[in-house]
C-alpha cells in the first residue's frame, strides 16, 4: 500500500529537488553558450497538479519526491504547518486524484519511468484520508502493488469516472466492457463507496454498447450514449429501468452530444451546425431536440469542454468553460464571476482558471492557476472574506517567462479558400532578417492541435532560434464540424496541402526564411512529415518524424500489436481515412512506405518499442525502404517507451539529438 514518507517534509524542499534533478539530466551542450538547458522545457514539472478541497480548507497537489516519483501531499491553506505526504511509493507515480469531500481522497497511479501509461492502462484505484491514514486499494490495477488486506475484488478493467457531491463517500467507475478478442465494446457503471468498499451497478437495463455516461448530481445515471456499427444514439432515463431513445444519427455526424444534468433536472448538450458554429443548449429530454436560442455559442469554434457545477452538492451551474482562441470560462453566477474579475485585476495578461470551494459563502475560497503562452502557469487561493491571497508555487520554477517565446493565432485561407487556422510562435528578441522555421505538426488528427498556453516543444524550438508553425490543417477539431469533416479521406492531398500554404504564407509575410524549413511531428504529424517532404521535396530542407504513422492501411488492419478497436477500424476510420477495399489505390498513393524512394532530404525518426497504437512495424519498415532508397534516415528507438516519452532522460535525449539535426540540417 502507499503510505507517507517521512523523508519528505516541506513543499519548498520539494521544489528544490525537482529543481537540482531536471539539471542533472541536461544530456548535452546546448546550442550556444547562452541557451536555455533542454531539461528546463523537458524535465517533469516542480507542481504536476492542484485541487482545493470543497471547504476551501486544505489542497492537495502532486509533486516530484527525491527519488523523482510523483508523489500526492496535502497542505492547510494559510498554515506554516509542512505538508503532508499522504501517498508516495518507490515504484510508482501519483498520477492523477480527486478530492470525494473534505476528509478523503482518490488516486490513479502510473510508472512514468518505464513506459507510457497509455500502453499499459490499468492505473488502479485508491483512497487514503486527508491526514494519510486509512489508506486502501480500491480497483487492483494492472500494475504490481504492494497487497493489502483491504484490497477490494475490483478488477483492472474498472476506471475512475466522477466523483459525487452528495455528501456522501462514493465515486463513480466504470468497467470496461470487451468482446472475445478483447475489443472494447462499452462499459457499465458502479457506485462505489470508498470507506466500505461496497459498490452496487448503475447500469439499470441499460442498452449495449454504452460507453458516454451523464449523471445527475445525486449520481443517477440520466443519458447515455452509445455507438455500434457506425450510428450513434442517445438514450435518455427517467428512472427505472427503461431507456428511451432520443437521438439516433451516423455516429461522425451526431447533431449534438449530451453533456451533463444539473440539480433542476435540466439536460444540456453541445450542438454542432453544418457550418462553424458550436453551441451549449438545453435538450428537451422528450423529443430530443435541443433549444432554438443557446446558452453559450462560439462562432468559429467548437471548444465547450464541461459545465461548471457548485463544489458543495454540484446541484447548480455556476458556469462553461469554453475554448476560443484562447480558454475562458463563462460565468453564469454574478459573485463568482466578480471573483474572476478580481483575479483578472490581480494577475493581468494571464489566463486564471478558478476552482471555486463555496466561494460564495463567507468562508468559501477560490485556487487560481494563472498561465500564458510564456509561463507554465503559478498556484494560487483567495479568500473572498479577507481579501488575503496566498501563493503556492510555480509550476516550472525554472522557466523565466521574461524569456520564452511569443504564441499568435493567425486565420489564413488555404488554397481553395477554406478557412485555416494557424498558431505562429515567435522567438524573442530583434532578428537581422526572415528566420529558420520548424513546421511541427499536430498528431491525432482529429484533434485540436494549438492552445494558447506553454508548449515545451514549441518553446524549445524558439529558444534555439527557429520561428515554429504549426497548422490547424483540415481535420483538425476545434475549429467547427465543417473544418473537420473536409479532412476526411485527404490523408496526403489537401491535408497535406494545407501545411505548406501554412509555409508559404508565412514566408510571403516575411515571417520566415521559406529556404530554410524544417518540418516535424509525431503520430499523424509524423506522417504528414513523411508525406510533406514526398509532396513537396523543394518546400522542406528535412524531417523530422516520431512515433509516425507510415502507412495508413495498417490503421485499418486488424494486427495484434494495435490497440485500435474493431469499431474505428471497420466503421469510423474507413470514412475518415479511407475504405481498404473500395480506396486500394488511394491509400497506396497515400502510404510513404510505398513512395520511400522520393524522400530526398535527411531524416530524423524515433519510434517507442512498446508502442500499441502505432507499432513498431510502422518504423521498420519506413526505414528498410528508404534504405533501399539510398536515403538512410537516423533512426533510434526507444526501449520501454509507448506512443511518445515518458522518461525524462528519453525526453531530453531526443530533443538533443533534434537540435543537432535541425542546426546541421538549417545552416
Amino acid at each position: 500500500m502507499f503510505a507517507k514518507d517521512p523523508s519528505v517534509r516541506r513543499l519548498a524542499r520539494w521544489l528544490a529537488a525537482a529543481l537540482a534533478a531536471a539539471s542533472a539530466f541536461v544530456a548535452a551542450p546546448s546550442q550556444g553558450a547562452d541557451a536555455i538547458p533542454a531539461a528546463t522545457f523537458f524535465s517533469n514539472a516542480a507542481i504536476r497538479d492542484v485541487r482545493i478541497s470543497p471547504s476551501g480548507r486544505h489542497l492537495a497537489l502532486t509533486v516530484p519526491a527525491t527519488n523523482g516519483r510523483m508523489v500526492l501531499a496535502v497542505v492547510e491553506v494559510g498554515s506554516d504547518k509542512p505538508p503532508t505526504v499522504v501517498a508516495a511509493s518507490s515504484r510508482f507515480d501519483i498520477y492523477s486524484f480527486q478530492w470525494v469531500n473534505d476528509d478523503r481522497l482518490v488516486y490513479e497511479v502510473a510508472d512514468l519511468q518505464v513506459v507510457g501509461y497509455d500502453q499499459k492502462a490499468g492505473p488502479g484505484l485508491f483512497t487514503v484520508k486527508s491526514d494519510g491514514s486509512d489508506a486502501r486499494a480500491l480497483i487492483r490495477g494492472r500494475f504490481i502493488v504492494e497487497q493489502s488486506s483491504k484490497m477490494l475484488d475490483l478488477g483492472p478493467d474498472h476506471r475512475l469516472l466522477t466523483v459525487l457531491r452528495d455528501g456522501s463517500n462514493d465515486v463513480i467507475v466504470v468497467q470496461y466492457q470487451f468482446n472475445g478478442i478483447r475489443d472494447y465494446v462499452g462499459e457499465v457503471p458502479k457506485r462505489l463507496d470508498v470507506t466500505t468498499g461496497h459498490w452496487r451497478s448503475l447500469a439499470y437495463g441499460s442498452p449495449p454498447n454504452a460507453m458516454d455516461w451523464v449523471f445527475d448530481p445525486k449520481g443517477e445515471p440520466r443519458a447515455v450514449r452509445t455507438t455500434n456499427k457506425g450510428v450513434g444514439e442517445v438514450f435518455w432515463r427517467d428512472g427505472g429501468e427503461t431507456w428511451r431513445p432520443i437521438l439516433k444519427a451516423p455516429s461522425l455526424s451526431m447533431p449534438w452530444e449530451p453533456e451533463a444534468v444539473d440539480g433542476q433536472g435540466n439536460f444540456y448538450g453541445v450542438v454542432y451546425s453544418s457550418d462553424t458554429t458550436a453551441s451549449l443548449a438545453r435538450v428537451d429530454k422528450a423529443t430530443g431536440k435541443p433549444d432554438k436560442d443557446p446558452i453559450v455559442s462560439t462562432p468559429g469554434f467548437d471548444g465547450f469542454s464541461q459545465l461548471v457545477f457548485d463544489s458543495e452538492r454540484g446541484e447548480r451551474v455556476l458556469g462553461v468553460r469554453v475554448e476560443t482562441d484562447a480558454a475562458t470560462t463563462v460565468w453564469f453566477d454574478p459573485e463568482v464571476k466578480k471573483l474572476q474579475e478580481v483575479a483578472d485585476a490581480r494577475f493581468p495578461n494571464t489566463i486564471n482558471a478558478m476552482s471555486c470551494a463555496r466561494c460564495w459563502a463567507a468562508d468559501g475560497a477560490i485556487l487560481v492557476r494563472s498561465y500564458s503562452d510564456r509561463d507554465p502557469g503559478t498556484f494560487s487561493v483567495y479568500r473572498p472574506s479577507t481579501r488575503e491571497w496566498t501563493t503556492i508555487g510555480s509550476a516550472r520554477p525554472a522557466v523565466d517567462p521574461k524569456a520564452m517565446a511569443t504564441l499568435d493565432l493567425h486565420r489564413i485561407k488555404a488554397r481553395d479558400g477554406l478557412d485555416l487556422p494557424v498558431w505562429v510562435t515567435t522567438p524573442r528578441g530583434a532578428a537581422s532578417g526572415p528566420r529558420p522555421a520548424v513546421v511541427l505538426v499536430h498528431g491525432g488528427p482529429w484533434v485540436r492541435g494549438g492552445h494558447w498556453r506553454w508548449s515545451p516543444d514549441a518553446q524549445f524550438l524558439a529558444s534555439r532560434g527557429y520561428v515554429v508553425i504549426e497548422p490547424e490543417y483540415r481535420g483538425s477539431t476545434g475549429y467547427g464540424r465543417a473544418h473537420m469533416e473536409a479532412g476526411f479521406r485527404q490523408w496526403g492531398t489537401t491535408m497535406q496541402d494545407d501545411v505548406s500554404d501554412a509555409v508559404r504564407w508565412a514566408t510571403a509575410k516575411g515571417l520566415i526564411d521559406g529556404k530554410r524549413v524544417c518540418i516535424a511531428g509525431a503520430s499523424y504529424g509524423g506522417y504528414a512529415t513523411l508525406m510533406g517532404v514526398i509532396r513537396y521535396p523543394d518546400l522542406y530542407r528535412c524531417g523530422v518524424a516520431w512515433v509516425a504513422v507510415s502507412d495508413p492501411r495498417l490503421l485499418l488492419a486488424p494486427i495484434w500489436q494495435s490497440d485500435m478497436p474493431r469499431e474505428a477500424r471497420e466503421y469510423s476510420l474507413p470514412t475518415m481515412i479511407g475504405d481498404p477495399e473500395k480506396d486500394a489505390d488511394m491509400l497506396k498513393a497515400a502510404s510513404p512506405v510505398e513512395r520511400a524512394s522520393e524522400i530526398k532530404v535527411p531524416m530524423l525518426l524515433a519510434y517507442g518499442a512498446e508502442d500499441s497504437r502505432v507499432p513498431i512495424d510502422h518504423g521498420d519498415r519506413i526505414r528498410a525502404a528508404m534504405r533501399a532508397s539510398g536515403n538512410e534516415p537516423e533512426y533510434i528507438v526507444y526501449a520501454g517507451e509507448g506512443h511518445g516519452w515518458f522518461k525524462v532522460e528519453n525526453r531530453i535525449d531526443f530533443w538533443t539529438r533534434v537540435e543537432k539535426f535541425l542546426a546541421k540540417n538549417l545552416k
